[in-house]
């Protein structure tokens, strides 16, 4: 037997089952300080283990909710919490976060963070393809009577009084409408991920200006703060173009009422962002950040935890459709989205975080 098959055949120890996993994990002691730290903890917290060991637990994971503060310092509190905010690296996000007494040694503790959503993301898929996928279904079974309907309207308005024509066109406009509605539902139940490659990123940042300068900018200024060095992004042209064209063109509205209307998109390189992909078995490095930011009102804070949900908004004649769009797009090219509004500045940011093009 040679020496890689039988590594192949070796039982993994503690350390390698400890240094595989997907999620982050940090160990404490009774003092609540860091002792060891997995490789998914260096990413997922942006700091090397040789940093962290020696710190306070609290120092390295700085939590949102007071409630998770007081545990923590508990050294016998034993807590799983799902959904609560985290500040890492500059960046806040949503964890879920579980911390384990070891019996064996009374103080010490194992805890574990993972982003809300990534420890069961074939499980959210899955659930994203059957919430979306009949509608889906629906929609093609809709779209030949609409066909009908807008050509019997059409057929109409030729044979109207003139006066009695405008009635004809609000049907033919409320079909277009309706199929337009449909073939988004249809974009989101589907199953099928563009093909994904090296994008220049500031490219598709400046079409997806021009198409939405192209329908007019409200008297809104859109400010590009690029970093030039960045290197070409992993994505889909195509399908990045359309989630920028969204998130751009919502900024825009959002903004058209305030004092000096303004919508910044920003790029820079952030290091050690990174998820837990479980659905593709390893932890991805996502250091690219685009960041779409405007100085309007901000979204309504009971509709804030679910902006990416199919059907939800707070625009009085939107469908909710374009940001669960978004989400979709981003996550077929592994990459994440976000949205944080910082009431304090004035600003709500959506950030898109993707892969370097290797």
């Amino acid at each position: 037997m040679n020496a890689h098959s039988h590594r192949l055949g070796e039982r993994p120890g503690p350390a390698a089952q400890i240094g595989g996993l997907i999620f982050a994990m940090i160990l404490v002691d009774g003092d609540t300080r860091i002792v060891e730290a997995n490789q998914a903890a260096e990413i997922m917290l942006g700091k090397s283990a040789k940093r962290m060991i020696g710190s306070y637990l609290s120092e390295v994971l700085k939590m949102m909710d007071p409630r998770v503060i007081e545990r923590m310092a508990d050294n016998e509190a034993a807590l799983v919490a799902r959904d609560v905010g985290m500040m890492a690296s500059g960046i806040t996000r949503r964890v879920n976060l579980t911390l384990s007494p070891l019996g064996s040694h009374p103080g010490w503790r194992v805890v574990t963070i993972s982003e809300t959503g990534r420890d069961d993301v074939g499980n959210e898929d899955q659930a994203d393809a059957t919430s979306l996928g009949a509608p889906s279904i629906l929609a093609h079974e809709i779209k030949n009577p609409l066909a009908a309907i807008r050509g019997a309207g059409q057929l109409a308005a030729r044979k109207l009084r003139p006066e009695d024509r405008p009635l004809a066109r609000m049907i033919t406009d409320e079909v277009d409408r309706i199929a337009r509605l449909i073939d988004r539902m249809q974009q989101l139940g589907s199953t099928m991920a563009g093909t994904v490659g090296p994008c220049n990123l500031h490219e598709a940042i400046r079409s997806a200006i021009a198409t939405v300068g192209a329908a007019g900018n409200d008297g809104v200024d859109i400010r590009e703060e690029f970093d030039p060095s960045l290197p070409p992004v992993l994505a889909n042209q195509d399908a990045l173009e359309q989630v920028l064209i969204n998130l751009i063109s919502n900024a825009r509205d959002a903004a058209a009422g305030s004092e000096e209307p303004c919508v910044t998109v920003k790029t820079r390189f952030v290091s050690g962002f990174a998820f837990s992909a479980i659905r593709l078995g390893r932890a991805i490095k996502l250091p690219i950040e685009v960041t779409v930011t405007d100085n309007g009102p901000g979204i309504d804070e009971a509709l804030g935890d679910h902006v990416f949900e199919p059907f939800v908004t707070s625009k009085k004649s939107g469908q909710g459709l374009g940001l669960a769009l978004v989400r979709k797009l981003v996550r077929d090219m592994a990459g994440r989205i976000s949205h944080e509004r910082d009431a304090k500045a004035g600003l709500t940011h959506f950030r898109i975080h993707l892969q370097i093009a290797k």
